[in-house]
């Protein structure tokens, strides 16, 4: 359906039918390629009765709607309305009364897309994450000029009615101040700002960067724009103030990993869900709970969705932040948190100390988990101590106190400003505890990998030895290969996944123009296949070689068989991703020769070895922000853990639950005993038993066209299940 309502209501050439090869290279195109349009038609009756009449005329009863709050509104509506549109029809002679009884039920579901992520019912809506990623990249290019010219950077954001875009932007960057429609600031903002900015720049701070939603009010409905807080800045304070407005380009761009994932994933559910829905099934709306697809009441989720707008209407502020759900709620709690310091005398004295340290491989993000960790310590009284180069650094004595202003614009750094190390703890044990005793560490925050995993193990073994060891330890899981037990996710994956698919879309269009080509690509991650597998989804491939599940020279021929069948039609591009260490014997080199022999005469190969560009590069906003509050709330663990450990002058735990890691479980973040998540663990592959995405594989075979279904199970989850190639449906899906 191109142009959406409005070609639904024009037909013609509007609605037509969508073939695989047709839709074959939408993947990693931004924006939308059937195309949009606002319908004033379409709000009126007659042009709904036009929409019925060009649907029928085809066969269509089924719809899957993707828009904002109003396109699935006026769906809803069209639906109630079919059966009395049909009725007109029929009596203007316009269809055939048997026509009626055939298309009886209009059958609609919905998915979200919006920018602003502000539809209620789901975390995330379809392109948010895209135009997070186009902020952070022009305020990542802000920041370098700010620096250099010692100036205050003033960013005006979308969101009209909605600060999702601006508050998560903030804390990804570490902004001094934002401006939101949700929260007003209190009466006299405008000097409290002001005091803030001068406070940071008397501290030696070379930038400050304010964002502004382009809907921010204050407390008396009095919209506050992005050249009114410019002339207030250089009025108080004189400083040299630029105003960026972003506009469109937060539109723009092509759609990121997250997106692109989100977006699949969302699209199989919406037709399964059309397929199994009956005339009475209520219109649904997809949505994302955690990392599960589910399916909601459509006009539940727009009421609620318009109850933010009436809490914010009639000034119930804090209502409005509570309606838009707990991960907005979460956002502002941990950006005041970080953002405004308190001056020392208010800051309360707990003379607890805390020692952060990375370890095992960098990955993007590990710099904001820092950073949070230290300010959110000293905002709870604690001296914070960094530890470089991990426990190698640590038996060394490489460790010094670390203030507010030293990590200051680390959030956007890639990498590990501390240094890391894979160095376990076990062999200097002994050094390390004198170390801790020492500088009298009362708790460890460790940032890492597997080896992080390994390290807390042996650390609560040697308890036993070594008293010092018996203080709260707390572990967040920060490695690209997404392969830590006790955790869906990791800090560091989806910058990871990024990269992936910004090089594979690179890498299929420089073969543009040429003759059909097959791309066979390695992948880091060791023996988890999570970045070769979501990588491969999110990039369109046509297969994915992992070592979670194993593969043998007939799987191979079968998938080259397949390719090459796709190649002789008008596919001229094809991607292969290989695991790192999915299999000792058929490595990169041997499918690239298998599939270079088996296609010739049919395509021609090229390979490419991504190596250790996964791990480079500025964090995603994802990265940034699940670093920050995954940290901040492990540190609030922490303290609470050293208050309760307090007896007789010192800190002292024994306990498995003063030992663990802090792990995102669906939709929540969850402290796990590290000794708990042995029995989850593959020691030897240095992977979890169990992990979640190997359920999103099957999807990725059914986008390359393999003769494969899905069930859906009581839990919303998408089951794989191997069976002939389904039966061919009689109903029509529009989009």
């Amino acid at each position: 359906m191109l142009k959406g309502y409005q070609g639904m209501v024009d037909g013609g050439e509007n609605i037509r039918e969508a073939t695989w090869e047709g839709v074959s290279s939408m993947l990693q195109v931004g924006g939308t390629v059937i195309g949009s349009a606002r319908c004033k038609e379409f709000r009126c009756h007659e042009g709904r009765l036009k929409a019925a009449h060009n649907l029928v005329q085809r066969g269509i009863t089924n719809l899957c709607v993707i828009g904002g709050d109003g396109s699935l509104t006026g769906a809803n509506l069209f639906r109630e309305e079919w059966s009395g549109l049909l009725g007109e029809l029929v009596f203007q002679g316009s269809i055939k009364a048997d026509a009626v009884q055939k298309y009886s039920a209009l059958h609609i579901v919905g998915m979200v897309g919006s920018i602003d992520n502000d539809f209620c019912g789901t975390d995330m809506t379809i392109g948010t994450d895209s135009a997070l990623h186009r902020i952070i990249e022009v305020v990542d290019a802000i920041m370098t000029t700010a620096q250099s010219h010692q100036r205050t950077f003033v960013l005006e954001v979308m969101g009209r009615h909605c600060g999702y875009l601006a508050l998560v932007s903030a804390l990804a960057c570490g902004a001094d101040w934002v401006l939101i429609p949700e929260m007003p600031p209190e009466d006299g903002w405008e000097n409290k700002m002001c005091q803030k900015l001068s406070a940071t720049r008397s501290r030696g701070t070379r930038l400050n960067i304010i964002i502004v939603a382009e809907g921010a009010l204050d407390r008396h409905g009095k919209p506050i724009t992005s050249s009114f807080v410019k002339d207030l800045v250089v009025k108080c304070l004189g400083f040299d103030t630029r105003v960026t407005i972003l506009g469109h380009v937060q539109r723009g761009g092509t759609p990121s990993a997250f997106d692109r994932i989100l977006a699949s994933r969302m699209g199989v559910e919406a037709v399964l869900a059309l397929l199994e829905t009956t005339a009475n099934t209520p219109a649904c709306v997809v949505s994302l709970c955690g990392n599960q697809s589910v399916r909601l009441p459509l006009m539940e989720c727009v009421q609620m969705t318009q109850e933010v707008q009436k809490a914010m209407d009639q000034k119930r502020f804090e209502e409005a932040v509570r309606l838009r759900g707990r991960s907005f709620e979460n956002n502002l709690k941990t950006y005041k948190l970080l953002a405004h310091r308190k001056p020392e005398s208010e800051l309360p004295t707990s003379n607890f100390n805390v020692a952060v340290l990375n370890v095992g491989a960098p990955a993007a993000g590990m710099n904001a988990a820092v950073r949070s960790a230290v300010r959110v310590g000293i905002s709870e009284g604690h001296k914070m101590f960094a530890v470089s180069d991990g426990f190698e650094g640590f038996y060394k004595g490489q460790i010094k106190e670390i203030k507010w202003a030293d990590v200051g614009g680390w959030t956007g750094q890639g990498g590990s400003l501390l240094g890391t190390k894979r160095t376990l703890p076990a062999k200097h044990v002994d050094k390390i505890a004198e170390q801790i005793r020492e500088h009298k560490i009362n708790a460890l925050l460790v940032i890492g990998g597997f080896e992080a995993f390994e390290s807390l193990l042996q650390l609560f073994e040697a308890r036993d030895t070594f008293e010092e060891f018996c203080i709260p330890m707390c572990m967040l899981p920060a490695t690209i290969s997404n392969n830590v037990p006790g955790t869906d996710l990791s800090i560091g994956a989806d910058t990871a996944l990024n990269a992936i698919v910004e090089t594979c879309d690179r890498i299929k269009q420089s073969a543009s123009g040429t003759k059909r080509r097959v791309f066979i690509i390695e992948t880091m991650g060791g023996y988890c296949g999570y970045l070769a597998s979501v990588g491969g989804l999110a990039a369109g491939a046509d297969a994915a070689y992992i070592y979670e599940e194993p593969f043998d020279i007939r799987d191979l021929q079968a998938n080259v068989e397949h390719l090459t069948e796709k190649m002789k039609g008008s596919i001229q591009r094809g991607l292969v991703l290989r695991n790192e260490n999915c299999n000792d014997n058929y490595t990169t080199d041997f499918i690239y020769q298998l599939y270079s022999e088996e296609g010739r005469g049919v395509f021609d190969c090229r390979k490419n070895v991504l190596g250790h560009m996964q791990q480079g590069g500025a964090p995603s906003p994802f990265d940034r922000n699940f670093g920050t509050k995954i940290s901040a709330k492990a540190m609030q663990w922490i303290s609470k853990k050293l208050v309760e450990a307090f007896r007789q002058g010192r800190v002292f735990v024994n306990t498995e639950d003063a030992c663990c890691l802090l792990g995102m479980r669906r939709r929540a973040l969850v402290f796990q005993p590290v000794v708990q998540l042995k029995a989850d663990t593959d020691f030897v592959h240095r992977i979890p038993k169990e992990q979640w995405w190997l359920k999103l594989r099957p999807l990725m075979k059914i986008l390359a066209k393999y003769k494969t279904s899905y069930d859906v199970s009581d839990s919303g989850q998408l089951e794989h299940v191997v069976r002939s190639r389904p039966k061919e449906s009689d109903a029509s899906v529009a989009m």
